[in-house]
């Protein structure tokens, strides 16, 4: 036999991938194309060597969610892969390993994990630094169990709250998406030998859905779709060489994404350079033929994602198993399809170093879960996630002292609500309970989870959070109310007594998350009204109608229309889906030992008739006509892209921006200095937007091209300052070429998209410039 040498770590990657791919028969590359639900490798909780033969003979592609579907705890998760991976490395012919893996927006989905704060409110800290903190803690809790491979960050830049996987995204705007998601990419990865391959998803368009329905079609045209929709993908590709991008599930001008070959290789490949594995997103290839009916059968619609270069089909073999064989004997699909895939699926397992090392200390797994360390980290991001939308009076921060208070609200003492739809508690639901339309259950073993509450890690709720904040000198006084959306109203009287008998009331509402049918937000979970579900409306107009002071905590996944709810409320803070230690991070917000600081990633409308509504919107339309609003309602946003209220105010002072006159290839410095001007340390996130303010095609009336968040003492200032390439000013001009044309752009430097306190300009002089295609960010110094 010739020599292996795709066993020798010491030869390059190619070199190995191609050895390998020499040796491979048919079967055995159709392997690779495909995945196997851990559950079907297990018999009595435990792995089975009888059900490997049957599966796994001529190797697969990936195992799914090993952690996530059986609820086993790291050390069991940890020697079940172990022995899947033995016996792949052992028993099949050539001994390729698979690639494990899991669900990670928010943490890694697993029992025992630690629960971060959702993405939608990792996006409210603005802190790209502390998102690649979390991440880094993810690869570690995942590869210390043999989990290599994350389906995460969701890269969807998304402008309607209508939509229920708002939650898993950063938002509105494509600079910020672009930020967080190179930054949990990076932290993900890592060195990659001894990182987790991160998955961008979802490609593309998936977030601005027709109607805010999940998997509908999106419309968008192409400008659109370039600039602001593939941008974060283009960054994750250019800046944190992202491993994986998995498809949208929705069409595009009648394509659906998974079987588009322009989308997935024209766009993706050859323009924006990726050059890693593409994996379905779950069941996308049998949805071409019984959803989209793009394709008569398994095989047509095996044979559109292959052409549409789809490598990996998840969570199993299907459409990539018999059908795609058919295909092939029949001379339907082309074998170097095939080969093309199975070459990046090997390249991407040699340069995760799974043929030099796929076993791991399962003994010790269990040590790099949740530690003090990872739960200060939660409770850090949790504190910088929350978004302080008012607060009249002063209401906010509350006096230590406080004789009494009344924790009020379906949200007050319910760990469930501070989960997101792909944290681990929310979603085991998924396992046990009626799916709805959802595609198919995910299997579970046996009965592991009959007892929910054991599959929490330790939470803590508002209702505990304060009761451990304020200790036993304050009265502290509970009352449900109501359901999250149920329509009873009587626990109304017990509310209001509460209320008052007590100084201040926290009123806690919100959505409840999940992919269940009592979810009112995440997949799947649609909503066509925005404001708060059930009766929970009634019980704060209540709870305010007993004349106590009200402070509302909102919680869940989605931008909702609160215009009713800060009419009557004194402050109103936006905790989002904030994780584990929620509780505590909301406590220590309403009662001064941190000042909000926290920023909307995205735009919270008036009412759902708004949307969508964003601050980058065209000059064009009522919002810049000279009538400006609906005849019933403004047209702007109730609370705008980067709102957010501290305990402190800001002063942004003495502006500079150099030169005032550039060139293709110049770089832009805009500086300013900011001052902390009250009595409070506090945190400001500063913005820069610009502004073409003539194009050949309509421009943006404002973009964001920058950002940083400080932390300044009372009476503290810094000097702020941007740099900038004068290629960010580029576009796609009305030929679709990529240029920069000469003009004046506006500079403006907020505390919000809505609250500009410095502008100034700057020319752009000389001909119209084509311009590489590159992602164009901020350089930002703080001195």
């Amino acid at each position: 036999m010739a020599e292996e040498r795709y066993r020798d770590a010491s030869c390059s990657i190619a070199d190995r991938v191609d050895d390998l791919l020499g040796r491979m028969t048919l079967e055995e590359k159709l392997a690779q194309l495909g995945g196997v639900w851990v559950t079907d490798l297990v018999h009595d909780e435990a792995f089975s060597a009888e059900k490997a033969d049957a599966r796994l003979a001529d190797g697969i592609g990936h195992v799914t969610r090993v952690a996530a579907a059986t609820g086993f705890r790291p050390r069991e998760s940890a020697a079940l892969t172990n022995d899947i991976q033995a016996f792949l490395t052992q028993r099949t012919r050539l001994g390729i390993p698979a690639i494990v893996h899991e669900e990670a927006c928010a943490g890694y989905m697993a029992r025992d994990a630690t629960c971060f704060p959702q993405a939608i409110g990792q996006a409210s800290t603005w802190d790209p630094d502390l998102i690649e903190a979390m991440s880094a803690v993810i690869a570690e809790q995942m590869c210390s169990v043999g989990a290599r491979h994350a389906l995460a960050p969701v890269l969807d830049v998304t402008r309607d709250p209508r939509w229920g996987r708002v939650e898993e995204t950063y938002g509105e705007d494509p600079y910020l998406v672009a930020r967080m998601g190179v930054s949990y990419i990076k932290g993900l990865q890592g060195d990659v030998v001894t990182g987790v391959a991160a998955t961008a998803k979802h490609f593309i368009g998936y977030g601005m859905s027709e109607g805010g329905l999940n998997w509908a079609p999106a419309r968008l045209m192409p400008r659109e779709l370039l600039e602001v929709f593939a941008a974060p993908f283009a960054a994750a590709i250019a800046e944190a060489n992202v491993m994986s991008v998995m498809n949208a599930y929705q069409e595009l001008d009648g394509v659906p994404c998974g079987s588009s070959a322009e989308v997935m290789v024209d766009l993706l490949r050859e323009r924006l350079g990726f050059d890693g594995v593409v994996v379905s997103d779950y069941f996308t290839i049998p949805t071409l033929v019984d959803y989209h009916r793009v394709a008569r059968d398994k095989t047509e619609a095996a044979g559109l994602a292959l052409r549409a270069g789809i490598d990996v089909e998840l969570p199993e073999h299907d459409g990539y198993g018999a059908p795609l064989r058919r295909g092939l004997d029949e001379g339907l699909i082309d074998v170097a399809l095939v080969d093309a895939s199975v070459r990046r699926v090997l390249a991407q397992k040699f340069a995760l170093g799974l043929f030099e090392g796929a076993q791991v200390d399962a003994e010790r797994a269990h040590l790099v879960f949740d530690t003090a360390e990872q739960r200060t980290l939660a409770r850090r991001i949790a504190q910088k996630s929350l978004v302080l939308l008012q607060n009249d009076d002063a209401l906010l921060p509350l006096a230590p002292d406080i004789a009494s208070i009344a924790v009020i609200g379906p949200g007050a003492d319910d760990v469930r609500l501070l989960q997101g739809d792909y944290h681990y508690p929310a979603h085991v639901e998924v396992m046990f309970e009626a799916q709805g339309d959802l595609p198919a259950p995910t299997p579970m073993i046996g009965s592991r989870v009959e007892d929910l509450a054991d599959h929490y890690p330790p939470m803590v709720t508002l209702l505990a959070g304060i009761r451990a904040k304020v200790g036993a000198s304050t009265q502290v006084l509970h009352a449900r109310g109501c359901d999250v959306a149920g329509t009873s109203t009587a626990g109304f009287g017990e509310a209001m007594e509460a209320a008052r008998a007590a100084e201040v009331a926290i009123v806690v509402v919100g959505d409840r998350s999940g992919l269940t049918n009592d979810a009112t937000t995440g997949e799947a979970r649609d909503r066509a009204e925005v404001s708060l579900p059930g009766v929970q409306q009634a019980l704060l107009e209540a709870v305010c109608d007993t004349g106590t002071p009200v402070v509302v905590v909102v919680l869940g996944g989605r931008p909702l229309a609160l215009g009713e709810v800060v009419e009557r409320a004194g402050a109103v803070l936006v905790a989002w889906l904030p994780g584990e230690e929620g509780g505590s991070a909301v406590a220590d917000a309403l009662f001064g030992d941190v000042s909000p600081g926290g920023k909307l990633p995205i735009s919270f409308p008036r009412a759902a008739a708004q949307i969508p509504v964003y601050y980058a919107h065209k000059p064009s339309g009522g919002r810049s006509h000279w009538k400006g609003d609906y005849v019933d309602m403004k047209t702007d946003a109730l609370f705008a892209f980067g709102h957010g209220l501290s305990y402190t105010t800001f002063a942004y002072e003495d502006l500079g921006v150099q030169p005032r006159e550039v060139r293709a290839g110049d770089t832009v410095t805009v500086a300013f200095d900011l001052r902390n001007e009250g009595e409070r340390a506090g945190d400001e996130v500063v913005q820069l937007y610009l502004r073409d303010l003539v194009g050949s095609v309509s421009r943006p009336v404002k973009e964001l091209k920058g950002f940083v968040r400080v932390t300044l003492e009372p009476g503290e200032t810094n000097r702020i300052a941007f740099a900038f390439p004068v290629e960010a000013l580029a576009f796609f001009d009305r030929e679709m070429a990529f240029v920069i044309e000469p003009g004046t752009i506006q500079v403006m430097v907020g505390s919000s998209s809505a609250d500009i306190r410095l502008t100034s300009d700057f020319e752009i002089t000389g001909e119209r410039v084509l311009v590489q295609r590159k992602v164009y960010t901020s350089d930002v110094t703080v001195s």
